[in-house]
């Protein structure tokens, strides 16, 4: 993913960012972790419970979180804003686990980003937070790529190359499973999304499992199959705006304001007119394609453009299952902390009731604000 650069030196992100992006072992996960949890404790709550007029929100290039850019370059989010007597800026981060760093750290009010990262993330940092809107989920967007293999069953035995510890990893241990494969019978590359495309030239690198654009730029190689996508899984792998839960407690013209641009943006973008058209070029434009390239990636994507869809996927049962399954993947993998003594360690929030620990409840998915906007209460 790429984008306008921020500084990323302090110590804060730096620690929280080798959870995700660094493949020196379990236990250096672990130690990084620890020291996350005493350093947000800090920064966190003092930003949290205090009743506020001006919010930072983040986000990073990916298909389902670009429109947040157009509503904030089009005026959308500050209409909204204004609606409630409060400012909202919207920042773009070039580095996606980064941003979720910062938003760990206190820095952002709200982050865009999947449910499995904001469960291993904030949630198990101990920053209590709200899936405000549930945007869309990866319908193809996420996939595999083997060179020269066209069937999944090949991969058996090769290195795979990915953003280790993220929902590329996920989806390549759902991939495994379909096959009656295990990460045992194959091994983890970690390797940077930023360096995917280059790795995937070389001769040593022979299967890989991104999300787009980079899966659309593989895919486009002569020697490339895919073998694997989201589609297989839907519903797993889910885009959000997370809000920290105090924050959007003490603050509710925060939640108001940002989920009603959020419809505003869809009906726009979602539109046959030239309005919509306009829209999803400009979105395109900042995806690095056109809008046709723009438009291929919305059709390997379920996005909610109407709240009473992504209702019925948040209040379905469904979204419990997943996270558990997310949960027990997370955990697998030391991603819960060094002090989880199982895959229910961190409380994980739904409609349809609690996954994991009711005394430690970390991440929620609560469908007030989507339903305000469902009944045009906003």
């Amino acid at each position: 993913m790429t984008a306008l650069s921020l500084d990323s030196s302090s110590p804060v992100t730096q620690e929280v960012a080798m959870i995700r992006t660094l493949s020196a072992g379990v236990s250096a996960l672990l130690l990084c972790l620890s020291l996350c949890l005493s350093l947000v404790a800090v920064s966190a709550p003092a930003q949290a419970q205090t009743e506020r007029d001006s919010f930072q929100v983040c986000w990073s290039i990916y298909v389902g979180w670009i429109p947040w850019d157009y509503g904030d370059t089009q005026g959308i989010v500050d209409k909204w804003a204004d609606k409630y007597d409060i400012s909202i800026d919207v920042v773009q981060i070039n580095d996606y686990i980064e941003s979720i760093n910062q938003y760990t750290a206190g820095q952002y009010d709200g982050c865009t980003m999947t449910n499995m990262d904001a469960l291993t993330i904030p949630a198990a940092g101990g920053v209590d937070s709200t899936a405000l809107i549930v945007g869309d989920f990866s319908d193809g967007n996420d996939g595999i790529v083997l060179k020269n293999n066209d069937s999944l069953a090949d991969i058996e035995g090769q290195k795979v190359n990915l953003v280790e510890l993220s929902v590329s990893h996920y989806l390549l241990a759902r991939a495994l499973e379909s096959v009656g494969l295990s990460e045992r019978d194959i091994d983890v590359e970690n390797t940077s999304d930023a360096d995917l495309v280059a790795a995937y030239q070389t001769d040593d690198v022979t299967a890989v499992a991104t999300w787009n654009p980079l899966l659309s730029t593989l895919t486009a190689q002569p020697d490339a199959n895919p073998v694997f996508d989201s589609s297989q899984i839907p519903g797993e792998i889910i885009d959000l705006m997370v809000v920290n839960t105090d924050t959007l407690k003490a603050n509710p013209a925060l939640g108001k304001a940002l989920t009603g641009a959020w419809y505003e943006i869809m009906a726009t973008m979602h539109g046959d007119d030239d309005a919509g058209k306009k829209a999803r070029a400009y979105m395109g434009e900042v995806a690095g394609t056109d809008r046709a390239g723009f438009e291929r990636q919305l059709d390997a994507t379920r996005m909610f453009y109407q709240a009473a869809d992504a209702l019925a996927f948040v209040n379905s049962e469904q979204l419990k299952t997943t996270m558990q399954r997310v949960a027990e993947f997370s955990f697998q993998h030391g991603l819960l902390g060094a002090g989880a003594p199982d895959a229910g360690f961190v409380g994980v929030q739904t409609p349809s009731g609690v996954y994991g620990l009711n005394s430690n409840i970390q991440l929620r998915f609560d469908p007030a604000y989507m339903q305000m906007a469902a009944d045009g209460d906003l």
